[in-house]
Protein backbone atom coordinates (compact mmCIF):
# COMPACT_ATOMS: atom_id res chain seq x y z
CA UNK A 1 0.00 0.00 0.00
CA UNK A 2 2.80 2.34 0.68
CA UNK A 3 1.66 3.65 3.39
CA UNK A 4 3.28 3.13 7.32
CA UNK A 5 1.50 2.90 10.49
CA UNK A 6 2.28 6.48 12.43
CA UNK A 7 1.77 4.73 15.76
CA UNK A 8 4.19 4.01 18.30
CA UNK A 9 5.41 0.54 18.59
CA UNK A 10 3.49 -1.51 20.41
CA UNK A 11 6.39 -2.47 23.04
CA UNK A 12 5.65 1.46 23.85
CA UNK A 13 2.02 1.50 23.79
CA UNK A 14 1.81 -1.27 26.05
CA UNK A 15 4.18 0.58 28.66
CA UNK A 16 2.12 3.85 27.91
CA UNK A 17 -1.22 1.65 28.35
CA UNK A 18 -2.53 3.39 25.43
CA UNK A 19 -4.19 1.42 22.14
CA UNK A 20 -3.21 1.97 18.41
CA UNK A 21 -5.61 4.51 16.97
CA UNK A 22 -3.93 4.74 13.66
CA UNK A 23 -7.10 4.78 10.73
CA UNK A 24 -4.81 1.94 8.96
CA UNK A 25 -5.63 -0.75 11.39
CA UNK A 26 -8.48 -1.77 8.99
CA UNK A 27 -6.32 -2.47 6.39
CA UNK A 28 -3.99 -4.94 8.53
CA UNK A 29 -6.49 -7.12 8.46
CA UNK A 30 -6.09 -7.86 4.70
CA UNK A 31 -2.19 -8.82 4.95
CA UNK A 32 -0.86 -5.43 4.94
CA UNK A 33 2.27 -5.20 6.81
CA UNK A 34 2.89 -2.97 10.19
CA UNK A 35 5.06 -2.62 12.83
CA UNK A 36 2.10 -2.34 14.77
CA UNK A 37 -0.07 -5.44 14.35
CA UNK A 38 -3.52 -5.67 16.27
CA UNK A 39 -2.92 -8.14 19.54
CA UNK A 40 -3.36 -11.98 18.67
CA UNK A 41 -3.08 -11.75 15.32
CA UNK A 42 -0.25 -12.32 13.58
CA UNK A 43 1.59 -10.60 10.43
CA UNK A 44 0.51 -10.77 7.41
CA UNK A 45 -2.74 -12.37 8.19
CA UNK A 46 -6.27 -12.09 5.45
CA UNK A 47 -9.42 -11.80 7.02
CA UNK A 48 -10.43 -14.81 6.23
CA UNK A 49 -7.66 -16.50 7.98
CA UNK A 50 -9.32 -14.05 11.11
CA UNK A 51 -12.92 -14.77 10.63
CA UNK A 52 -11.77 -18.84 10.66
CA UNK A 53 -10.10 -18.75 13.65
CA UNK A 54 -13.00 -16.86 15.53
CA UNK A 55 -15.35 -19.28 14.90
CA UNK A 56 -13.02 -21.82 15.80
CA UNK A 57 -12.05 -23.42 12.82
CA UNK A 58 -8.14 -24.62 13.51
CA UNK A 59 -5.38 -25.53 10.67
CA UNK A 60 -5.33 -29.60 11.32
CA UNK A 61 -1.73 -30.82 12.62
CA UNK A 62 0.17 -32.85 10.75
CA UNK A 63 0.04 -36.62 11.38
CA UNK A 64 3.19 -37.60 12.62
CA UNK A 65 4.49 -41.41 12.06
CA UNK A 66 4.64 -43.73 14.43
CA UNK A 67 7.89 -44.87 15.45
CA UNK A 68 9.74 -48.08 17.31
CA UNK A 69 7.44 -50.76 18.71
CA UNK A 70 4.44 -48.43 18.65
CA UNK A 71 3.77 -48.98 14.64
CA UNK A 72 0.30 -50.31 13.87
CA UNK A 73 0.67 -54.35 13.23
CA UNK A 74 -1.41 -55.89 10.55
CA UNK A 75 -3.80 -58.36 11.28
CA UNK A 76 -2.36 -61.53 9.87
CA UNK A 77 -6.01 -63.03 10.07
CA UNK A 78 -6.86 -60.36 7.42
CA UNK A 79 -4.32 -61.19 5.28
CA UNK A 80 -3.62 -65.25 5.50
CA UNK A 81 -5.59 -67.72 2.97
CA UNK A 82 -7.82 -70.74 4.51
CA UNK A 83 -5.62 -73.33 5.39
CA UNK A 84 -7.03 -76.48 3.18
CA UNK A 85 -9.29 -79.15 4.47
CA UNK A 86 -6.62 -82.56 4.77
CA UNK A 87 -7.43 -85.12 6.98
CA UNK A 88 -4.73 -87.76 5.14
CA UNK A 89 -1.38 -87.25 6.64
CA UNK A 90 1.21 -85.68 4.17
CA UNK A 91 4.57 -87.42 3.03
CA UNK A 92 5.04 -91.15 3.74
CA UNK A 93 3.31 -91.15 6.65
CA UNK A 94 0.67 -91.43 4.38
CA UNK A 95 1.94 -95.12 3.41
CA UNK A 96 1.04 -96.15 7.45
CA UNK A 97 -2.41 -95.44 6.81
CA UNK A 98 -5.59 -97.48 5.31
CA UNK A 99 -6.23 -94.97 3.10
CA UNK A 100 -2.34 -95.24 1.66
CA UNK A 101 -1.90 -98.76 1.62
CA UNK A 102 -5.63 -98.75 -0.51
CA UNK A 103 -4.03 -96.64 -3.12
CA UNK A 104 -0.95 -98.66 -3.87
CA UNK A 105 -2.92 -101.65 -4.21
CA UNK A 106 -4.99 -99.84 -6.90
CA UNK A 107 -2.05 -98.71 -8.60
CA UNK A 108 -0.29 -102.10 -8.44
CA UNK A 109 -3.43 -104.46 -9.59
CA UNK A 110 -4.94 -101.53 -11.99
CA UNK A 111 -1.39 -101.78 -13.64
CA UNK A 112 -1.55 -105.71 -13.89
CA UNK A 113 -5.23 -105.19 -15.43
CA UNK A 114 -3.53 -103.26 -17.82
CA UNK A 115 -0.17 -105.47 -18.75
CA UNK A 116 -2.46 -108.21 -19.04
CA UNK A 117 -5.29 -107.17 -21.24
CA UNK A 118 -2.48 -106.04 -23.46
CA UNK A 119 -0.41 -109.00 -23.15
CA UNK A 120 -3.85 -110.87 -24.53
CA UNK A 121 -3.80 -108.71 -27.41
CA UNK A 122 -7.24 -107.71 -26.84
CA UNK A 123 -9.23 -110.46 -28.58
CA UNK A 124 -12.47 -107.99 -28.54
CA UNK A 125 -11.33 -104.65 -28.65
CA UNK A 126 -15.40 -103.50 -28.99
CA UNK A 127 -15.70 -104.61 -25.34
CA UNK A 128 -12.27 -104.39 -23.70
CA UNK A 129 -11.12 -100.97 -25.43
CA UNK A 130 -12.62 -99.62 -22.73
CA UNK A 131 -11.20 -101.58 -19.72
CA UNK A 132 -7.89 -100.72 -21.45
CA UNK A 133 -8.61 -96.76 -21.00
CA UNK A 134 -9.96 -97.00 -17.46
CA UNK A 135 -7.21 -99.55 -16.62
CA UNK A 136 -4.81 -96.97 -18.17
CA UNK A 137 -6.16 -93.43 -17.20
CA UNK A 138 -6.80 -94.70 -13.37
CA UNK A 139 -3.61 -95.77 -13.10
CA UNK A 140 -1.97 -92.55 -14.07
CA UNK A 141 -4.37 -90.43 -12.20
CA UNK A 142 -3.61 -92.46 -8.85
CA UNK A 143 -0.04 -92.68 -9.51
CA UNK A 144 -0.44 -88.67 -9.58
CA UNK A 145 -2.77 -88.53 -6.91
CA UNK A 146 -0.23 -90.43 -4.62
CA UNK A 147 2.84 -87.97 -5.36
CA UNK A 148 0.83 -84.75 -4.43
CA UNK A 149 0.73 -86.44 -0.86
CA UNK A 150 4.24 -88.11 -0.93
CA UNK A 151 5.62 -84.98 -1.54
CA UNK A 152 3.25 -82.59 0.16
CA UNK A 153 2.18 -80.37 -2.80
CA UNK A 154 -1.88 -80.95 -1.20
CA UNK A 155 -0.87 -78.87 1.52
CA UNK A 156 0.25 -75.88 -1.18
CA UNK A 157 -3.41 -76.12 -2.74
CA UNK A 158 -6.33 -74.13 -1.35
CA UNK A 159 -9.00 -76.83 -1.48
CA UNK A 160 -11.15 -79.54 0.61
CA UNK A 161 -9.01 -82.47 -0.14
CA UNK A 162 -11.53 -84.73 2.16
CA UNK A 163 -14.79 -83.93 -0.92
CA UNK A 164 -11.69 -84.30 -3.94
CA UNK A 165 -10.92 -87.63 -2.24
CA UNK A 166 -14.04 -89.16 -1.91
CA UNK A 167 -15.66 -87.62 -5.18
CA UNK A 168 -12.31 -88.40 -7.22
CA UNK A 169 -12.69 -92.29 -5.78
CA UNK A 170 -16.62 -92.22 -6.62
CA UNK A 171 -15.60 -91.57 -10.26
CA UNK A 172 -12.79 -93.83 -10.59
CA UNK A 173 -15.17 -96.84 -8.83
CA UNK A 174 -17.91 -96.33 -11.52
CA UNK A 175 -15.45 -96.38 -14.01
CA UNK A 176 -13.62 -99.63 -12.83
CA UNK A 177 -17.13 -101.11 -12.53
CA UNK A 178 -18.09 -101.13 -15.97
CA UNK A 179 -14.52 -102.33 -17.17
CA UNK A 180 -15.31 -105.18 -14.98
CA UNK A 181 -18.58 -106.07 -16.12
CA UNK A 182 -17.10 -105.94 -19.62
CA UNK A 183 -13.68 -107.97 -19.04
CA UNK A 184 -16.12 -110.37 -17.20
CA UNK A 185 -18.81 -110.35 -20.10
CA UNK A 186 -15.63 -110.99 -22.58
CA UNK A 187 -14.17 -113.50 -20.70
CA UNK A 188 -17.48 -115.69 -20.09
CA UNK A 189 -18.89 -115.46 -23.70
CA UNK A 190 -15.57 -117.57 -24.60
CA UNK A 191 -16.79 -120.27 -27.14
CA UNK A 192 -14.93 -123.45 -27.04
CA UNK A 193 -15.67 -126.32 -30.51
CA UNK A 194 -16.80 -129.49 -29.39
CA UNK A 195 -14.43 -131.54 -30.67
CA UNK A 196 -10.48 -130.69 -32.68
CA UNK A 197 -11.48 -132.64 -35.57
CA UNK A 198 -14.80 -130.51 -36.35
CA UNK A 199 -13.89 -127.06 -35.15
CA UNK A 200 -16.72 -125.19 -37.27
CA UNK A 201 -19.38 -127.18 -35.07
CA UNK A 202 -19.42 -124.44 -31.50
CA UNK A 203 -21.54 -125.88 -28.29
CA UNK A 204 -24.60 -123.30 -28.37
CA UNK A 205 -24.01 -120.44 -26.87
CA UNK A 206 -26.07 -119.67 -23.67
CA UNK A 207 -26.12 -115.99 -24.31
CA UNK A 208 -25.71 -113.64 -26.83
CA UNK A 209 -22.38 -112.83 -27.27
CA UNK A 210 -19.35 -114.52 -28.71
CA UNK A 211 -16.03 -114.44 -28.25
CA UNK A 212 -13.14 -116.39 -30.24
CA UNK A 213 -9.74 -116.85 -27.86
CA UNK A 214 -7.17 -119.53 -27.20
CA UNK A 215 -6.61 -120.99 -24.44
CA UNK A 216 -3.74 -118.44 -23.39
CA UNK A 217 -5.76 -115.85 -23.73
CA UNK A 218 -8.42 -117.16 -22.01
CA UNK A 219 -6.04 -117.85 -19.01
CA UNK A 220 -5.12 -114.28 -19.31
CA UNK A 221 -8.31 -112.44 -19.10
CA UNK A 222 -9.60 -114.84 -16.53
CA UNK A 223 -7.06 -113.43 -14.37
CA UNK A 224 -7.55 -109.78 -15.52
CA UNK A 225 -11.09 -110.02 -14.37
CA UNK A 226 -9.90 -111.19 -10.77
CA UNK A 227 -7.63 -108.32 -10.79
CA UNK A 228 -10.27 -105.57 -12.00
CA UNK A 229 -12.77 -106.98 -9.17
CA UNK A 230 -9.91 -106.45 -6.44
CA UNK A 231 -9.73 -102.89 -7.75
CA UNK A 232 -13.09 -102.28 -7.67
CA UNK A 233 -13.47 -103.40 -4.06
CA UNK A 234 -10.15 -101.05 -3.51
CA UNK A 235 -11.52 -98.22 -5.02
CA UNK A 236 -14.84 -98.72 -3.22
CA UNK A 237 -13.07 -99.19 0.21
CA UNK A 238 -11.40 -95.79 -0.69
CA UNK A 239 -14.34 -93.92 -1.22
CA UNK A 240 -16.37 -95.36 2.12
CA UNK A 241 -13.28 -93.77 4.39
CA UNK A 242 -13.28 -90.80 1.95
CA UNK A 243 -17.10 -89.95 2.50
CA UNK A 244 -16.74 -90.88 6.42
CA UNK A 245 -13.74 -88.11 6.46
CA UNK A 246 -15.60 -85.89 4.53
CA UNK A 247 -18.62 -86.11 6.73
CA UNK A 248 -16.99 -84.98 9.81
Amino acid sequence: MGVACTCPPSCIRRWMGVACTCPLQVFLRVGVASTCPPPGIPRRMGVATHLLRALGFRRPRPVLPVSGGMAEQTNPAATAFPAPKISLPLGLDLLRTISGALICLEIVFGGLVWVLVASSNVPVPLLQGWVMFVSVTMFCCSTAYLLLFLLGLAERIDTDWNFLDMFYHFIALLFYFGAFVLEAATTAARTVPLNTTAPNCLIRPTSNIITFMDKRQYNINVVATIFAFVVTMCYACSMFMGFRRWRK
